[in-house]
């Protein structure tokens, strides 16, 4: 029996899901209200306190800790690392203090404390978002002060990738791909035999707008805004990542909402719903030629591709030279128990 826990720090909500080998046998998300949150000022003070709520959740289902064999917890922003599943270790977790804020970052700890209560029991992390494959020339911006990084949805990309390759009899290293996560945030990257060689930097915005990010701006016009004393420097970066998007433009960052707004008429609904992918599309079309053009399918992926007005476009501007598939949801809860059990099958791990 290969009992796996699986921990999904998000910035509102901590998932928690038990498998046995790939079968899903349990899962919660356990919400968290911002007065429960402000009391913590940092997202590594609130360890102790999603901690306790995780294991509460597993005692009140009768879940007995010691059963698990394998812990392992969404990855965090860590320096660039290879994509891949890597046992947590006090080096990861030192890094995890001093990198950029992220819920993310609790996962290891999380994970890292319950492990060390279970005996023969290990802690892992798989495909953080800060996984860096792209090629050198890829890095290279107009300013050298400012290259080009690497920050995505690495474990969904990775996760679909291999789904992908499954359905169709092939091995992920041996295909072309590029893969459009379409969430809050958009990512969409170009995989060539297994390596995420080029992709858009998704979490502060840059390429396509998505429902809460304004995608990539006039360099000119937004220095202007950062200098035109109306806003500090966190508005503007709210602006970019949080404020940015759908939600500037309409007021929401539900699709669904959105798109039952353009169903009963609301052009403007439409028209933005019908812009974020048309971004999407000349993203994909860029990524194309980073491929040469020997793309085997573009996979649209994440909460917004179950909305058909997006994947409806995305598919009448790709469609006559790009194979589009449409593979909706975040599969991030699955996705870290398939590398848990990979783990446990003896075929990944890497030590970080």
């Amino acid at each position: 029996m290969n009992k796996i826990l699986v921990i999904n720090p998000g910035s509102t909500s901590t998932k928690i899901a038990v498998y046995n080998n790939t079968q899903l046998e349990f899962q919660q998300s356990i919400r968290h209200s911002l007065d429960e949150l402000q009391q913590f000022d940092s997202v590594i003070a609130q360890f102790d306190f999603r901690k306790d709520l995780v294991i509460n959740v597993l005692q009140r289902e009768n879940i007995d800790l010691n059963t698990f064999s394998i812990i392992i917890g969404r990855g965090g922003m860590l320096r660039p690392v290879q994509s891949g599943v890597y046992q947590v270790n006090q080096s990861m977790l030192d890094d995890l203090k001093i990198g950029q804020q992220h819920a993310s970052n609790l996962g290891a700890f999380i994970a890292w404390s319950l492990a060390e209560q279970i005996a023969g029991c290990r802690a892992y992390i798989a495909d953080p978002v800060v996984v860096d494959e792209l090629d050198d020339i890829a890095r290279i911006s107009g300013l050298p002060q400012i290259p080009r990084r690497s920050t995505f949805h690495a474990l969904n990309h990775k996760a679909v990738a291999r789904k992908y390759a499954e359905k169709i009899g092939k091995n992920y290293e041996n295909l072309n791909l590029i893969i459009a996560h379409l969430g809050g945030g958009i990512s969409i990257g170009a995989h060539r035999y297994g390596k995420v060689v080029d992709v858009n930097q998704g979490l502060d915005g840059y390429g396509a707008f998505s429902p809460e990010r304004s995608g990539t701006l006039d360099a000119g016009d937004l220095t202007k805004l950062c200098f035109s004393g109306n806003y500090n420097q966190k508005e503007i970066l709210q602006l970019l990542a949080g404020r940015g998007g759908l939600i500037a433009h309409l007021g929401t960052n539900s699709v669904s909402d959105i798109e039952e707004r353009a169903t009963l008429g609301d052009g403007k609904s439409r028209i933005l719903l019908e812009a974020m992918a048309y971004n999407v599309a000349k993203e994909i079309s860029a990524l194309h030629a980073v491929l040469c053009g020997k793309t085997d399918a573009a996979i649209l992926t994440g909460g917004v591709a179950y909305c058909s007005i997006v994947t409806d476009k995305i598919k009448q501007m790709i469609g006559n030279f790009i194979n589009v598939e449409v593979m909706p949801g975040e599969n991030e809860m699955e996705a870290l128990a398939f590398a848990a059990l990979r783990v446990l099958n003896g075929e990944e791990a890497k030590q970080y």
